[in-house]
């Protein structure tokens, strides 16, 4: 299983939010660069990173932080946050993204989402399927839909989808466990799927327990930055 570090943007600089709630923010660093590089100092070769302030105003703001990361680090690097239109995943690509997530934009505008799988691939296009109470959560999380999360996956595994980043946002933040209901399902329902989990990740034995589901990774962010695991024990149990 790869597990995937996170870091979340805000005003450039990285940030961690509780529940996706932008008044419970903790920032942890000035220098996004610095823990990017730390993490592949680590032996860790991948990044989750999102764009919360393009998440909140619908369109890519951080780009800048994401060139100088894709620029002065090898990190394979997934990007989510505000990639709403074509020009917007354009210079995510141009920036140096690997790969890019679409959640808001495959609830909403669902032609566009379909384009870009068929247009790029779906190995660089992962589905955004962010859930509280299993329904589908967007824009930043500020957004709840009726839509209830299964059904959204199954639509886009229909589509062509092959990967998928899922977060339970009443688990995100919280250091209390990850949904591991949800990740069980999503994994028996959909087998050909590249399920990656995203939330409420506490420690080691959460992370053991996901890679023993068989997901394709995990994203660990507070985790990380309050100390609870560490880098070296996460590269140890990644695969490169």
């Amino acid at each position: 299983m790869y597990i995937i570090p996170a870091i979340d943007l805000i005003d450039g600089k990285a940030v961690r939010l509780t529940q996706g709630d932008y008044n419970q923010k903790k920032e942890y660093n000035a220098r996004p660069l610095e823990v990017a590089q730390q993490f592949e100092d680590a032996g860790l070769t991948r990044l989750h990173l999102v764009d919360l302030d393009g998440a909140k105003e619908k369109r890519v703001i951080n780009w800048n932080v994401l060139e100088q990361i894709a620029s002065k680090t090898r990190l394979h690097i997934d990007f989510g946050g505000g990639v709403q239109s074509d020009d917007d995943l354009r210079v995510v690509f141009e920036c140096g993204a690997k790969q890019v997530t679409g959640g808001s934009i495959a609830v909403k505008n669902p032609d566009v989402m379909e384009r870009w799988l068929s247009r790029h691939g779906a190995d660089k296009i992962i589905l955004g399927a962010d859930a509280k109470n299993e329904k589908i959560a967007v824009s930043g999380w500020e957004e709840s839909t009726e839509v209830w999360v299964y059904d959204f996956v199954q639509k886009w595994v229909e589509k062509g989808a092959s990967y998928v980043i899922s977060t339970d946002v009443a688990k995100d933040g919280l250091l209390q466990g990850p949904s591991f209901e949800l990740y069980r399902n999503l994994q028996d329902q959909f087998p050909t799927l590249h399920v990656i989990a995203s939330g409420g990740v506490s420690n080691m034995a959460d992370i053991e327990t996901l890679a023993d589901m068989g997901l394709f990774g995990v994203i660990v962010g507070k985790a990380i930055y309050e100390g609870r695991v560490t880098l070296k024990e996460l590269t140890k149990m990644s695969m490169q």
